[in-house]
């Protein structure tokens, strides 16, 4: 008897029938929670600033969760922003993007930090996104990382106050604190 746990593919992911969010990260389904009010703020302020950015200079596309990303047939997941540039934008089609975005956002829960700073992270550098966010709304964090060969190196830190920059879209900034305004 074989105890070998189902490998997921893409293709299963579209037979799900609940209304559940979930991602496949190396062929293991994985239930996604509800985002919290505050995530959804941050991320619904950071949204509005890169998508700005992006459209004011005719750069790409930016989406919001939840769209799927499909990596690859085993790897399909839903970060909470994604940059696609317009060099890249034969990757998106109606269903979500198949492919590799040029940058993806996390906002980071306690329930996911492990698979956003871990697991994802390694996923992302491995199929090449140049750009990764990761954003810590208990503490009043953002790490922006920047692909180096196959690793991320840190290309922009703040805490609590100050602004982040992003290495890839030149001249786009955030303020700290209007990002955090009203977290808890």
């Amino acid at each position: 008897m074989s105890t070998v746990a189902k490998r997921w593919t893409y293709e299963d992911y579209l037979k799900l029938e609940d209304d559940k969010r979930y991602e496949i990260i190396g062929g293991k389904l994985i239930e996604m929670p509800a985002p919290t009010t505050t995530h959804q703020r941050i991320v619904g302020r950071l949204f509005r600033l890169m998508s700005d950015f992006v459209e004011e200079n005719s750069l790409g596309e930016v989406f919001v969760s939840p769209v799927d990303i499909i990596l690859s047939e085993e790897n399909v997941v839903q970060p909470d922003i994604v940059f696609v540039s317009k060099e890249k934008e034969d990757i998106i089609s109606e269903r979500g993007v198949f492919g590799t975005p040029d940058i993806v956002v996390e906002v980071i829960s306690p329930s996911t930090l492990k698979r956003d700073t871990e697991d994802k992270k390694k996923l992302y550098a491995e199929y090449g996104v140049k750009e990764l966010w990761l954003i810590f709304p208990g503490e009043k964090a953002v790490e922006v990382f920047s692909l180096k060969e196959k690793d991320y190196e840190v290309c922009s830190f703040a805490y609590e106050k100050g602004k982040i920059s992003s290495c890839l879209l030149k001249g786009l900034e955030v303020n700290l604190e209007k990002l955090f305004k009203e977290v808890l």
